[in-house]
Order: C-alpha cells, then structure tokens, then sequence
C-alpha cells in the first residue's frame, strides 16, 4: 500500500533536510576546509602570497571565510599575504560579502594623501594616480596614529597590460636593509612634514576630512602632529614615526614607515627640478626627515629602495581575484598600465603605536 503525504507535510520535509545539509555543510567547512579548497604557492619556494582556490564548484567564498577565520589568521603570520582566486566574484557587492564576513572592524583612510573615491561606506577604489607612473612599495598609513592591521584588494576589471600590485614581506626588507642603516633609524625614527594649500597635493580639509579648524587641530593634539598655521588657509605638518615596530601577533621587527616612498628623490628627477624652482624643499607637499628633523641622505635612500626589490613579488591580476594582506608583513604598490583597470580596496583592523 503507497502512503500519501500532503503537500504541506513533504514542503515541511523539505525544510527539514535542506536545514539539515546547510548544518552539515557549515560544520564541514569549519573543521575541514581542505576539502572546499586548494592552498599553492604562485611559484615553487614562494611564500608570499598564499593562494587559496576552490576545490569544487559554487564555493561561496563569503561563507568559506566567515567560518575558516582562524585558519585565514595562522596562514596570514607566516605567509602576510592571501590571494583567493577562482571564486567567481564579480562586483563591488561580492567584494563587501567577503570582507564583512570576516567581522573585522572597517576603517575610513584616515589623513588621506592620494585622491580616491569611497565607492560605499568604507570601500573605495585604488588610488586615482595617472596610469603612465607606479606607486612605490608602502604599508598603508604608517604616518598615522592608528593604522589598518587588513587591507584587501579586489580586482574587478584587470588592465589590458600591467597594472600589477607588487607586494613585499617587510620583515625580509628589514633584514635585507644594511645594519647601520637600520640602527640609525631605529634610534632616530622619522619624521612627515606635509604642506597644505600651496596649490600642490590634497587641501587639509579633504586630508582630515573635515573645515573646522577647531576639531582638526583637537585631531592633531590626539595623533601627536604638530602643526603651524600660514595663512590664507596655508597649513604645516609635522609627525614623527618609529621607522620600525614590533609585529604585535608574531614579535617579528617590520619596516614600518614611508621614508622611501615621499622621500624627496622618489620624485620624478624633472618634476623636481621644476617644483625646486619655486619652493623650498620644506615647502614640497611631501618630504621625509630623521625623526630629530636632519635631512635623510640619498644613497640611504637608494639602499632602501634595493631592500624593497630584493623581495619583491609581482604577479598578474586576473579578474575576480582578493588579496587579503596583513599591512604590518606585507607593503604594497602598483606597476603603470594601460586600458581600463578598476581595483578596489578596503582597510581595517585599527592599531596603534600605544597597543605596541
């Protein structure tokens, strides 16, 4: 004899199984990723960046992450850096699933120095920089009081030709920086003076996000930067940094800073020539000192910048792909291209030099 169920009693069944295998699968990806996923190296011997794949289809990479963080965490201290590719991501919206799964606390780029555009809270596109010039190697925001432990970029159109990210472990670059050199800024630090309104550079209001001078110079006295007002809405700044700091999860030293990137000889040699026509050096947008406000040297400079390529790691974009970098391992920085390239990144995790 056949039994007949109701409609309503097998749409129940159903609901039961379908709850069922969303526990399993749950619980399965939580003590099991190897399963869902594949980890390689993009070349043999290469530890940055990890790369993690799917191993079967329709992985969702958002529910792969929100129950995989402790793993994502111990990978990030010994690799720094995270490439997931093949997931299928396609927008902005895929891009945010991913991050928020990861319930790390989102930061707003904070005393911004590069124009970009918040494409939603706390989500922006790369830094708008001409595509014929590179952006040297940097960790982000290491200028200010309290900097993003994560950033993430998320490659939704790749450029027809470079546009790569290189990206580098900066405890490698510390170790590859000749001792002397490295002692000197360790006893010293160093120091950002930035100036504002002379035409060059983001005005102050756009960098501290804010017209009110009253709640700018209270940010200044909280961030210890000191500053000077010249008038007609002229502004200087000035902070001093520790030039290397203390991994808080691994104890590693890192070089921690942006002497290299805004050191005045990072500039195109004829841009300043001319910019040197009518300013001072003291009076460029950007320049960088010893933190006892001496001049840095230029061949010290140059034997930075030597530490940064010896590890560095370049590798093409392809669509779709996230890299997920730990800001205090990992600097980053961006090749010319050509065509259409759209990057887009997040930053959280805020720390301070006081958590130190």
């Amino acid at each position: 004899m056949r039994l007949k169920h109701s409609d309503a009693e097998i749409s129940q069944k159903n609901r039961v199984f379908a709850g069922t295998r969303r526990a399993l699968q749950r619980r399965a990806i939580s003590v099991l990723p190897e399963d869902f996923v594949t980890t390689e190296s993009l070349q043999p011997g290469q530890t940055l960046p990890l790369v993690i794949k799917p191993n079967m289809r329709r992985i969702r990479l958002a529910d792969w992450v929100k129950n995989n963080m402790q793993f994502i965490e111990s990978s990030l201290k010994i690799h720094g850096g995270i490439l997931f590719r093949g997931f299928g991501l396609r927008d902005l919206v895929d891009f945010q699933e991913v991050v928020q799964a990861t319930s790390v606390q989102l930061m707003h780029y904070a005393e911004s120095a590069t124009p970009r555009t918040e494409l939603s809270d706390k989500f922006y596109t790369s830094t708008e920089f001409p595509p014929t010039h590179s952006i040297a190697l940097h960790n982000e925001l290491t200028y200010v009081s309290a900097w993003p432990m994560k950033i993430w970029f998320f490659c939704e159109t790749p450029a027809a030709q470079g546009g790569e990210t290189p990206i580098a472990d900066v405890r490698k670059v510390f170790i590859n920086i000749p001792p002397e050199i490295r002692d000197c800024f360790m006893k010293k630090g160093w120091m950002l003076v930035r100036n504002f309104g002379d035409g060059l550079g983001l005005p102050w209001q756009r960098s501290f996000h804010t017209s009110d001078k009253a709640e700018v110079e209270e940010y200044f006295s909280k961030a210890g930067i000191e500053y000077e007002w010249k008038g007609e809405g002229r502004l200087r700044t000035r902070q001093v940094r520790p030039a290397v700091v203390q991994h808080p999860g691994t104890g590693e030293n890192v070089w921690f800073n942006h002497v290299a990137f805004w050191h005045i000889t990072s500039l195109d040699a004829k841009l300043r020539e001319a910019m040197l026509v009518t300013l001072r050096e003291e009076e460029f947008p950007y320049n960088i000192y010893y933190g006892d406000g001496s001049p840095i040297e230029a061949s010290v400079v140059t034997m930075l910048r030597e530490a940064y390529e010896k590890g560095t790691v370049i590798f093409p974009w392809q669509k779709g792909d996230l890299l997920m970098l730990d800001n205090m391992l990992v600097a980053h920085g961006r090749k010319p291209y050509a065509g259409e390239r759209k990057t887009l990144v997040a930053m959280g995790q805020p720390f301070s030099h006081s958590e130190l």
